[in-house]
């Protein structure tokens, strides 16, 4: 760990160093890309409470876009940009990928966790969540582990490491499930509410948001201890050392600062989607690691 830390902290002083002619050296990079178009594009998804979603005005919002917009606007000074306009792009779990390696997107913000098989196609920047695999299920359920759904249906959304988790874990404990996939949070909540299943997998806090999209949040609850754990981040195209030194920088300074632990309150506690999740000591050390000196 500490290793990585001044490696990464080698990154950011170096990348303070840059100047505009060294810049000038990466034709095709992404920033230089940003900067010349004057336009930062985020990668979103709809649902992903309190990550990234829609408000009631169609507007993209929540805790890892304030993220990316604080990288935008590093950018946008950095570079003396008089403005920089910024991009809303769609995704689903299936395209979150692809949209960024292929350019489409500078950055995902959502609830993407890092993991090593995915850094083969796109890099993360440090860790600005730790969650973990839980279940969601309506109350009076009988369900409160994984073990209790020995004989019952499990909902999981394709593609995510989350089903990963779920299918490593009734594989080990030997347990007869229907896990049947669904396309997004949405199809799943509208399984549950009909009947058709008997639990929904996915990090507790987002089964936290999906709770209060409900018809009635109340009837359902979160349960399980953790069979997983994942930290979030957000994703930026591979081999891109200027926007990722930028990234490292902007998200050292929030932790540095402490204006991290103000935009988690924003959206966690209580939320504007009443989510009410106050900040874990295990996230608060998480954050405090990779705050890294100038």
């Amino acid at each position: 760990m500490l290793k990585r830390a001044i490696a990464v902290a080698g990154v950011i002083a170096i990348s303070a160093a840059v100047s505009t002619a060294a810049f000038a050296q990466s034709p095709g990079s992404s920033l230089e890309k940003i900067v010349a178009s004057k336009t930062f594009a985020i990668a979103y998804r709809e649902e992903s409470v309190p990550f990234s979603f829609i408000d009631s005005s169609g507007k993209p919002q929540g805790y890892a876009i304030d993220i990316c917009l604080k990288i935008a606007e590093a950018i946008k000074n950095e570079y003396k940009l008089d403005k920089i306009d910024i991009k809303y792009v769609p995704i689903t779990p299936q395209t979150r990928i692809p949209v960024i390696a292929n350019g489409t997107a500078n950055a995902e913000c959502s609830s993407t966790t890092i993991t090593t098989g995915r850094m083969k196609q796109v890099e993360f920047l440090t860790p600005n969540f730790i969650t973990g695999t839980k279940l969601l299920v309506r109350k009076g359920s009988g369900i409160t582990k994984i073990e209790d759904l020995d004989g019952k249906t499990l909902l999981a959304l394709a593609g995510t490491t989350n089903e990963k988790a779920a299918l490593a874990e009734i594989e080990k404990r030997k347990l007869k499930v229907n896990v049947v996939k669904v396309k997004d949070h949405p199809q799943a909540l509208l399984n549950l509410e009909q009947g058709r299943a008997d639990a929904y997998t996915s990090n507790d806090v987002v089964l936290y948001g999906i709770r209060t999209l409900a018809k009635n949040p109340d009837d359902y609850e979160v349960v399980g201890p953790f069979y997983s754990y994942d930290p979030f981040s957000v994703m930026i195209p591979k081999n891109d050392t200027e926007l990722r030194a930028i990234g490292l920088r902007v998200m050292s300074n929030l932790y540095t600062s402490g204006e991290i632990f103000d935009i988690y309150k924003k959206w966690f506690d209580p939320g504007p989607t009443n989510i009410k999740l106050p900040m874990n000591d295990d996230l608060k050390n998480a954050l405090r690691l990779n705050a890294f000196a100038e």
